[in-house]
């Protein structure tokens, strides 16, 4: 699984250049563009087209030349494969086969975005493409609501005004997003503000809206009457422990209110 550039040829580790140049082929999300890729490096190792219309075929035929005894990468269009993008269903193939799979880690829009948002010190929840349509959108962004961790998403230019007019709509207006796009490219663009304010800003200047995003909102605020270092030791229980019990042992950790950490606890709960 080899990770690659977002944009910027750059960052393709020497490892990442070694490993495509010396497997028998690489299996790519769209092979006129790994191509580009390729040839700006200098490499001749043959394609294999492997993409969310063909996987599961594609992955037979990479099944059949790891049987005969050779190597294999796979490759997405850009940044690290198989995290929203083709290749999750032919790694599970080849590890049922027996077959190791091993990373070759680098570029990732998700952690990128991250980094430089500012807002990521809780912890962060990569949920990727929400749903199309609006409706739907809202319901996966409510089921959101309550998480304390960073919510990071991907989204296409065709329906990024849109998803953002959601997240507004849905969660608290004042909590802060990171729009980030085109990360690495000529055009790289990057701002942290308001949900309230982020839709004016994306329509104040078409060209705002075209690239690859990917949108960072801070978690939820802490209850009333809950600090952050509460809200921390009542999320790190409730992965533990049944929820009486972990508010319980949350205020005599903390000494935040007992009544408050429950109330906080059913919310991140969903109820």
């Amino acid at each position: 699984m080899v990770a690659t550039p977002l944009g910027n040829l750059q960052d393709i580790s020497p490892r990442a250049v070694d490993i495509l140049g010396r497997v028998a082929a690489i299996a790519a999300e769209d092979t006129r563009h790994s191509q580009r890729l390729l040839d700006a490096c200098g490499i001749r190792t043959r394609l294999i087209a492997l993409h969310e219309h063909n996987e599961q075929a594609a992955a037979g035929q990479v099944l059949r030349l790891l049987e005969a005894g050779e190597s294999v990468a796979l490759v997405s269009d850009a940044g690290t494969p198989a995290v929203s993008d083709p290749g999750a269903r032919a790694v599970a193939r080849v590890r049922e086969a027996g077959f190791a799979v091993v990373a070759i880690p680098g570029p990732c829009a998700a952690v990128a975005a991250l980094s430089i948002s500012g807002f990521g010190e809780r912890g962060f929840r990569f949920v990727g493409f929400l749903p199309p349509r609006s409706a739907a959108r809202r319901s996966a962004i409510e089921a959101l609501r309550a998480d304390p961790d960073a919510l990071v998403f991907y989204e296409a230019p065709h329906r990024v005004a849109e998803c953002v007019a959601d997240l507004c709509a849905v969660l608290e207006p004042a909590r802060r997003i990171l729009i980030a796009r085109e990360l690495t490219k000529l055009h790289e663009q990057s701002v942290v503000l308001a949900l309230a304010a982020a839709g004016e800003w994306l329509a104040a200047d078409a060209n705002r809206l075209r690239g690859e995003f990917v949108l960072v909102v801070e978690g939820a605020p802490p209850a009333e009457g809950l600090g952050v270092e509460a809200e921390r030791v009542l999320t790190l229980l409730l992965a533990e422990v049944p929820l009486k019990v972990a508010a319980r042992l949350a205020a005599e950790i903390t000494g935040a209110p007992k009544n408050a950490l429950y109330a906080r606890a059913l919310a991140l709960r969903g109820g």
